[in-house]
């Protein structure tokens, strides 16, 4: 970033949208054009500059979203081409958090796909302005305003065309701009960096025409210069044009559309004006809101580089084993070498170096202002969605919200060596993505992995094998029940026995009570001093609870138990701990014997979207999985299912959700609470 460039200059966009749009290859284009990039980098030939990793290579598709940083016309354009693969929507959720922008590509022949749907919800979530680039107008079957039709019925988008191809499939020539009402044609001998601005042919004219007279009436609703021109026929000039739309834009009245094929060269230019000309910059937007850690006052950051400082961590990257932390900043200043508090662990965390990120290169800078998207290292305690603020001044901006993972595979290392790095390994990319998480099953001994869907898993274990040269076998997980009682039941025990050397003695009567689900496990004493000495109750319930780690049934936890001492006995001098918390184990175990054991399992809060078509096979599978219906809210075009579904029915969901919807339908599932098989 250079250090003239002023906040109302820089522009912070996204890139997002369904799989195989042409994300990647737009974003390829733009770093060309802008002379960020030398040479055009391919998907399909694996040399795309922002698909670095060798996973995303291979596979021709983006997992990580990648930050760059380019210049247009004195902005500085801050970009983060985001995955387009449902797995991986974490990825563009916490970038749209951060963005002051969005573009949306839409492939001309597929239109709206699912997970364009899911990310233009994402970003409607968080507020975000938007432009959209029909692509692949060049490809058989394309149909731009089609998809333009699909986007007002599908996003309840109110799209506002700015654009009109010039032929289609193999005859597109370019584009007319109904704005200036010129028509724009691409010099192919010049990989399209060159291109012309001619008058519009007459066998054109009446159409654009048609479209332009749309243009200003959407135009004239919500501007009243506008207005009072167009109602005096008078010639309404291209600025004032331009900065209406811009208004709307920023203000999510309208959605500028615009055309061309990023793959043949077509239409990247004027992509890049509209970045510049629409799409708001840190100072166009409201300014973000946090709050003071120890009172809980609301804290409005200003993006203004000699205000306090408040940042936010939006992302953690292990890149070459070194911890890389992503920080928008929202106001003030971080200074290389300098200290930031993070309030939410109360720590001071020291940066030892500031960098400007370009995919996988990096800039060194010695200071980053409001505005600007870096990244940070040295930072060792802060994490994903933390805040990063001056000690002096503490904000705590709103935590993100991470969806929890969805699907389990058990992993085991295949030699000794790899046991070792195992844990080690898995902890780097848990620091680095919110939505895997890792756990250990005491009863199979696995090591658990879960994720947000099949390829998310895939890509995890090619990395450590690449990565980190960690080989693991991958078994199909075991659902972990929990297991209660269902009447009370009381038990008494006495251990009275000598152990090197010393006599113990201790009698405890216990009762055991089912709880409603969810309580947890309690305990509380009835009994007197006299009894049993205050002294010995810790011992005591320390017994009870570890008894309850292991069940009766098969050895699972036991939960919603209550625990009462009603009675016991004292020896003076014989009594000591290891007696107490020996005989109220055993008092515990038997008392969960008699108490009617039965099985709990985990039942899941699933959130279902589909389009109303396929609602009623969605119920009906989710009930043939003995899940409960308990409500449906209809959306626009959609429905949202909420429904509550034993775990153990759940495994191969998103195949078959995917299938029964034509990959249209999207969940996400968390733990609600264990209730009986």
């Amino acid at each position: 970033m250079t250090k003239k460039s002023k906040i109302d200059q820089i522009r912070n966009i996204g890139i997002i949208a369904h799989i195989d749009a042409g994300k990647t290859t737009v974003t390829e284009r733009i770093l060309f054009y802008t002379g960020r990039s030398y040479k055009m980098g391919e998907v399909h030939n694996g040399e795309a500059v922002m698909d670095w990793m060798p996973d995303e290579q291979e596979r021709g598709i983006t997992i990580t979203s990648a930050v760059t940083t380019c210049h247009w016309k004195g902005s500085d354009i801050q970009v983060i081409d985001t995955p387009g693969h449902v797995d991986f929507t974490i990825e563009v959720e916490r970038s749209l958090r951060v963005l002051d922008g969005a573009i949306g590509i839409f492939c001309a022949v597929g239109g709206v796909e699912p997970q364009s749907e899911t990310v233009w919800r994402q970003a409607d979530k968080y507020h975000v302005p938007k432009i959209a680039f029909v692509n692949k107008m060049d490809r058989i079957g394309a149909d731009f305003f089609r998809t333009v039709e699909m986007m007002k019925e599908r996003l309840n988008a109110n799209p506002l065309i700015l654009q009109i191809p010039v032929g289609r499939e193999e005859n597109f020539a370019g584009v007319i701009d109904l704005v200036t009402m010129k028509r724009i044609a691409w010099d192919d001998e010049t990989l399209g960096a060159s291109f012309t601005a001619k008058e519009i042919p007459e066998d054109l004219m009446e159409k654009a025409g048609e479209y332009r007279e749309k243009l200003v009436e959407a135009m004239a609703d919500i501007d009243d210069d506008i207005m009072e021109a167009y109602l005096a026929e008078a010639p309404i000039s291209e600025e004032s044009l331009l900065a209406a739309i811009r208004k709307a834009t920023i203000d999510l009245k309208m959605v500028p559309i615009l055309c061309g094929s990023a793959l043949k060269n077509k239409g990247i230019q004027p992509l890049l004006d509209a970045i510049v000309q629409f799409l708001p910059s840190p100072a166009d937007v409201p300014s973000i809101k946090g709050t003071h850690p120890e009172t809980g006052e609301v804290i409005e950051c200003m993006p203004n580089k000699n205000g306090p400082l408040a940042g936010l961590i939006f992302k953690v990257s292990m890149i070459d084993g070194r911890k890389l932390s992503f920080v928008r900043i929202y106001s003030g200043k971080m200074i290389a070498g300098g200290e930031v508090y993070n309030p939410l662990r109360k720590k001071k965390e020291k940066l030892s170096r500031i960098l400007m990120m370009h995919a996988a290169k990096k800039e060194r800078i010695n200071e980053a202002v409001a505005g600007n998207i870096v990244g940070v290292v040295g930072l060792k305690d802060s994490s994903t969605g933390e805040t990063l603020c001056s000690v002096d001044h503490p904000v705590l901006l709103e935590k993100m919200e991470f969806y929890e993972p969805v699907i389990s595979i058990a992993v085991e290392p295949k030699t000794h060596a790899d046991q070792e790095k195992l844990d080690q390994v898995l902890g780097k990319y848990m620091a680095e993505d919110p939505t895997l998480k890792v756990s250990h099953d005491e009863d199979t001994g696995q090591t658990i992995l879960s994720g947000m869907g099949e390829l998310h898993l895939e890509i995890i274990i090619s990395r450590m094998q690449r990565e980190f040269k960690t080989s693991v076998n991958i078994g199909k997980p075991q659902v972990v029940y929990r297991e209660t009682i269902e009447t009370e039941a009381e038990s008494s025990a006495v251990f009275d026995r000598e152990v090197a050397g010393t006599r113990h003695f201790g009698e405890v009567v216990l009762k055991l009570r089912p709880l409603t689900r969810g309580a947890g496990n309690t305990f509380k004493s009835t009994v007197s001093e006299e009894a049993i000495p205050e002294v010995f109750i810790p011992a005591i319930e320390k017994g009870v609870m570890e008894s309850f780690e292991s069940g009766a049934i098969m050895g699972y936890p036991v939960v919603d138990v209550e625990a009462v001492l009603t009675g016991g006995s004292f020896r003076e001098s014989l009594g000591t701990e290891l007696a107490y918390k020996v005989s109220a184990s055993m008092a515990s175990k038997e008392a969960l014997l008699k108490g009617k054991p039965l099985l709990l399992e985990p039942i899941m809060k699933v959130e279902i979207f589909v389009p109303d078509a396929f609602m009623g096979d969605v119920i009906g599978d989710i009930n043939a999985r003995n899940g409960k219906i308990e409500s449906i809210n209809p959306k626009i075009g959609m429905q949202e299912i909420e429904a509550t579904v034993p775990l153990s029915q759940m495994f191969g969901y998103s195949t078959t959700l995917r299938s029964a919807t034509q990959g249209r339908g999207t969940f996400t599932m968390q733990f609600s609470h264990f209730d009986r098989s």
